[in-house]
């Protein structure tokens, strides 16, 4: 059975996830090249859409980051076709150069940019506001706060992208790309056959000559884009209170539970903006001008706050706006602090937020996977250099090698920065560092610093931590991957070629449950200088289990010869591991048969499982 999401007729109603909605809503649009590097909370859009690709009726691809991801949906808006272009949002700064140069050439065939922000930073290293990207850069915001929104935004901003010729940010929260909500189809016609290029390169080379005239060009397109947010049913004022409230993307639903919590709504008028840059200026005026006071509610920056206050001192309009002055400029919102704030303004009492005894839950870090590969490149990388070297993490899941006993994340700052960085501390402090990085991350930055710390002469041990998968993220593909969740990979790239052709001599592979051969590896990276790679080699058991269809035949028990020493579990922390009646043991539910425990203690052996 087809799955409903490739329907071409409308009409039905399903209960999607946000990021679910989005794929329909440029389904519905007429998608015909996507592109994305995955990142959390935008990664189940690229993936439905890689999962649905097989029967889809546009072309879809996971590039090597997210600035390659936007110069292939470059080109294809170029040549005519209807693009989406999907990433988190520390994914736009990897790709802000391009992005601010397609503004001045254009999109031709309609290209939306999904940047999925992440207030509370739930899965990234930072909280940036997207919005500000906009502003800079030209283009047109919509910011959902609904799954319905989420559909319908993604449909419309290619229809209005295309219109214009001017890319489109679709600036969603992880609040609305992990909500669920009832979502109503439309159609999702056949997009028929991209147009195809046409030269016109006044218009589309930007030379200092051309790009001049192209910057008046792109003004032009946002005044043009302004009126179309004057008149956008996602711009609606309600009630007549003496209080205004204006509000964008999922601050509209904590505003508006808010306010039926409080019943409070006839006190307030409400300023909802869904098209929220260009800022629609008349509509912005005429509700400012109907209120006493306006409360600004909008996670993280000022950026709605900021343009209402010079709006209304262009306008020379005497009016309190507040907004960061009662609401934080950090994380996220609740209901309640929302509606605190509210209550503020009209002089109502506070509500005390929810003093429900909670049970006590046990502590669970996060840890590495029972049967982790990464946990064998560590153990092994601490038993050679111990405290004795500094350890340059970067972005994955094997950044979780930070906590006890492992250790071994000692700085991290962007996505292929350990090598370079690393570099940095050994160029500058001449200590001994040991860089880590994920094969899928490797490809992503990582072959760049390697190029340069061979080129500047380094003197630093690069540990490639290959699992076969971008892991973190849900297991989707890399170039160096054999096997995906949907077939071969034709044209997987050799790790080890790779370094080798970028200049690197000393490069050592090894399966990092293999204690001894890794071991051995380091202790003769160890003694070298200059830039050497240890290719840590083994699956994730997870993708494993789930594509290589690999079950683990063992599973490693104590036997009662168990000293107690609990070396297994000091050392690794392997979480199939516990104590038990003053000895270790092991969940079988749990464990992935790496055996990995019997290498670190003699005294535990090894039986099939189930027996």
């Amino acid at each position: 059975m087809a799955n409903p999401l490739l329907n071409e007729k409308g009409g039905d109603t399903h209960l999607l996830l946000g990021n679910e909605a989005i794929v329909r809503g440029a389904l519905e649009g007429g998608l015909q090249v996507a592109t994305c590097y995955p990142g959390t909370p935008s990664s189940e859009v690229p993936d439905t859409l890689y999962k649905l690709s097989p029967g889809g009726k546009y072309y879809f691809e996971y590039s090597v980051n997210e600035k390659v991801a936007l110069e292939v949906a470059a080109g294809a808006t170029l040549a005519g076709a209807a693009t989406l272009c999907t990433m988190k949002h520390v994914g736009v700064n990897v790709a802000a150069d391009p992005l601010f140069t397609l503004c001045y050439v254009g999109a031709p065939g309609g290209l939306v940019l999904l940047s999925a922000d992440d207030p509370g930073c739930h899965s990234s290293q930072n909280e940036q506001d997207n919005r500000i990207y906009a502003r800079s850069a030209g283009m047109p915001v919509f910011e959902p706060s609904t799954a319905q929104e989420a559909k319908d935004m993604a449909r419309d901003g290619l229809k209005l992208s295309r219109k214009h010729g001017q890319p489109l940010l679709l600036r969603t929260t992880t609040r609305v790309n992990h909500l669920r909500g009832p979502v109503e189809f439309g159609p999702a016609p056949d997009p028929g056959k991209v147009e195809g290029f046409k030269r016109n390169p006044s218009k589309y080379v930007p030379i200092p000559a051309f790009a001049r005239p192209m910057h008046l060009a792109l003004m032009e397109r946002m005044e043009a884009l302004r009126e179309e947010a004057e008149n956008s049913e996602y711009n609606t004022v309600t009630g007549s209170g003496k209080l205004g409230i204006a509000c964008s993307g999922i601050s509209r639903a904590y505003v508006a539970d808010a306010l039926d919590n409080a019943g409070l709504a006839d006190k307030v008028t409400l300023f909802e903006l869904g098209f929220s840059y260009p800022l629609p200026e008349k509509k912005c005026l005429d509700f400012i001008k109907s209120v006493d006071k306006v409360l600004v509610v909008e996670e993280l920056e000022p950026v709605l706050e900021n343009d209402l206050r010079v709006l209304a001192q262009k306008n020379k309009l005497d009016i309190e706006i507040l907004g960061k002055d009662v609401l934080p400029r950090h994380g996220e919102f609740t209901v309640t602090l929302v509606e605190n704030a509210i209550r503020e303004q009209l002089g109502e009492a506070p509500v005390a937020a929810c003093d429900c005894p909670l049970p006590e839950l046990p502590m669970r870090p996060p840890n590495l996977c029972a049967g982790c590969p990464h946990r064998g490149t560590y153990f092994a990388a601490r038993k050679v250099f111990g405290d004795d070297a500094v350890y340059s993490s970067d972005i994955g899941c094997y950044t979780l090698g930070i906590l006890p006993p492992l250790q071994t994340a000692d700085f991290l700052i962007c996505m292929g920065s350990s090598i370079s960085a690393g570099g940095g501390v050994a160029q500058a402090s001449g200590q001994t560092v040991v860089a880590f990085i994920g094969d899928s991350t490797y490809f992503h930055s990582g072959l760049t610093g390697v190029a340069n710390a061979v080129f500047n002469s380094h003197d630093v041990l690069l540990v490639i931590l290959d699992n076969r998968t971008t892991a973190m993220t849900g297991h989707q593909p890399n170039p160096g991957v054999d096997k995906t969740v949907i077939g071969e990979n034709d044209h997987p790239l050799d790790i080890e070629a790779s370094v080798r052709g970028l200049g690197v001599t000393e490069v050592r592979t090894v399966n990092p449950f293999n204690q001894k051969k890794t071991l051995a590896a380091f202790e003769e990276l160890k003694a070298l200088k200059g830039v050497r790679v240890l290719i840590a080699k083994e699956p994730c058991p997870l993708y494993s289990r789930r594509v290589y269809k690999k079950v683990a035949p063992q599973v490693a028990y104590v036997a009662d010869s168990c000293a107690g020493r609990f070396d297994c579990l000091d050392k690794l922390a392997c979480p199939a591991m516990f104590k038990e009646g003053g000895k270790a043991a092991v969940n079988p539910i749990l464990c992935n048969g790496c055996m990995l425990c019997l290498q670190v203690c003699g005294h535990i052996k090894a039986k099939k499982r189930g027996s």
